[in-house]
């Protein structure tokens, strides 16, 4: 059932748990995900950016997945990374319960500004509307914000943002990359400036670029997800602290693509004579729903329905 990430991220908090929000593209990913969720018994939001729209189209997204929805399994359905207000509309218009407006390279004043004005067209529709103060460093859809230009999210501005602008949940920025490859080795989030934010700040908290990365990707079709505890960018341990503390939306993009490519490659090399597509993607589909699996697991979303 299609749901708002407001109503879901609200619970989620409160019990300590966080809900996984999946970037799709395309069928196989809508797929992977949404059977991953009924075998976990986890709710989930699975989400697009605006890139993955201008890939597949919105209406096909949409479509999707609705379809996705029509279960038991609570999903939201919610735009990622809106940093042009054309595709918050147009996200609305075609029933996304969630946006959010990406204004974190803006200057606070025109982000404060922006984001109070998302969030009454949002309401108008019964949707959801996340915001983003402080930059997360990495490659995003259009838009590379470079490690020097990052900066981490100050807690009492967080506050002041959250009062000025009624958003519903807050993306801060307390140490994640966006990307592959982003890792040289294990990074460690700054968890007391998150305890901080969430001493201040009493809406659900949204954790970005929490994918970690494997050093060699074809490792993870060798292994078949068996090795992602290996290299993580993040530490588990971290992401399980995060959620103590206020985080209750926790993205992921990067391990999903891994997976998936990973998949294509393996099914390649073992299939050399196939023609038959749906075969060729079966490997794909199976990685990626076991990384899908292992998120609600370590979020502690699974088993929540």
């Amino acid at each position: 059932m299609l749901i708002t990430t407001k109503k879901l991220l609200i619970a989620a908090r409160a019990k300590k748990y966080a809900v996984p929000a999946l970037n799709v593209n395309n069928l196989e990913m809508v797929k992977a995900i949404i059977g991953a969720a009924e075998k976990m018994r986890s709710p989930v939001i699975i989400q697009t950016s605006e890139g993955a729209i201008e890939y597949a189209g919105i209406e096909y997204l949409s479509a999707l997945i609705r379809v996705a929805a029509a279960g038991k399994i609570p999903v939201a359905m919610h735009l990622d990374h809106g940093k042009n207000l054309e595709y918050v509309k147009m996200a609305l218009k075609n029933g996304y319960t969630s946006v959010m407006f990406d204004g974190s390279t803006l200057d606070e004043k025109k982000n404060i500004e922006i984001t109070k004005h998302v969030v009454k067209m949002a309401r108008t529709y019964g949707a959801s509307v996340e915001a983003e103060i402080g930059a997360i460093a990495g490659i995003e859809d259009f838009v590379s914000v470079e490690e020097k230009d990052a900066h981490l999210t100050n807690p009492e501005k967080a506050l002041a943002f959250v009062r000025a602008t009624g958003c519903d949940s807050l993306a801060v920025a307390i140490g994640t990359l966006h990307g592959a490859y982003k890792f040289k080795g294990e990074t460690h989030l700054d968890i007391e400036r998150l305890k901080k934010i969430a001493k201040l700040v009493k809406i659900p908290i949204v954790l970005h670029g929490a994918s970690g990365v494997l050093e060699d990707v074809k490792a993870l079709a060798e292994h078949h997800g068996a090795q992602l505890g290996k290299a993580r960018g993040v530490l588990d341990i971290d992401i399980k602290q995060a959620i103590r503390h206020g985080v209750a939306k926790i993205n992921i993009d990067t391990d999903l693509r891994l997976a998936f490519t990973a998949g294509i490659r393996e099914a390649i090399d073992d299939l050399p004579r196939v023609i038959d597509p749906r075969k060729l993607l079966e490997p794909a589909n199976l990685l990626m729903r076991e990384v899908a699996m292992r998120k609600m697991k370590l979020f502690g979303s699974a088993g929540r329905i």
